[in-house]
């Protein structure tokens, strides 16, 4: 079943950035567990910040930036806490390929389509 009143896919992205605010990196498709998540000196979780707007099915969050060892990253997670927790959802993101550690930005969004 496709949820095509617009004010119902609002509120499920809206339950959903209630579920987690943490935002992850991922060497791989982080799957439904988080996996993949990148590890090592500087790297952290960031918390966003979510916010609803027009009642489109679409919850933006601030901007966050991520420091992240070297390699290519595609993938972020949103999870419940700053470490461990429990694993929300996954967003892909363009491929940044880094040769050194170094911080990448993203606008996390929840979108239900």
């Amino acid at each position: 079943m496709a949820i095509t009143n617009p004010a119902t896919r609002e509120s499920a992205a809206l339950h959903i950035s209630t579920l987690g605010t943490w935002i992850s990196f991922h060497t791989a498709d982080p799957g439904t567990t988080g996996a993949n998540e990148a590890s090592g000196s500087g790297y952290a979780r960031v918390q966003t910040t979510w916010a609803g707007g027009a009642s489109d099915g679409n919850v933006v969050g601030s901007e966050v930036e991520i420091t992240v060892p070297p390699g290519a990253w595609s993938w972020c997670g949103i999870n419940s806490a700053s470490s461990a927790g429990t694993f929300v959802e996954k967003f892909s993101v363009p491929t940044n390929t880094l040769s050194a550690a170094g911080k990448i930005k993203v606008t996390p969004t929840i979108s239900i389509a």
